[in-house]
């Protein structure tokens, strides 16, 4: 009889273990899952930023592209005036010769 309990509470003890170290595995398997889950959202994640920097930069240098164009505008407008007048001074004195 003594023989019998040791032996079936051995057996519970062996038996319990295992459940342990399944239940053990499973959280594992469940930790891996969730940390591959947050990589895949990381992943995600910096996908999106990169899209939108490049969206950024894209209007930045239609930005720049528009003040250069601006700029080349102002001036051409500058020198037209110059020219002109320089026109105007020009026949102001040949007008004043004759």
């Amino acid at each position: 009889m003594k023989y019998t309990i040791l032996i079936l509470l051995a057996a519970a003890l062996v038996t319990g273990c295992d459940r342990h170290q399944g239940a053990t595995g499973n959280d594992s398997d469940t930790v891996k899952g969730s940390v591959n889950q947050q990589k895949d959202a990381v992943d995600s994640a910096a996908k999106d930023a990169k899209k939108q920097a490049e969206a950024d930069a894209d209007v930045e240098k239609a930005r720049i592209e528009a003040k250069k164009d601006a700029a080349k505008a102002q001036l051409d407008a500058d020198k037209k005036k110059v020219e002109a007048e320089a026109h105007v001074d020009k026949a102001k004195r040949d007008a004043a010769d004759k």
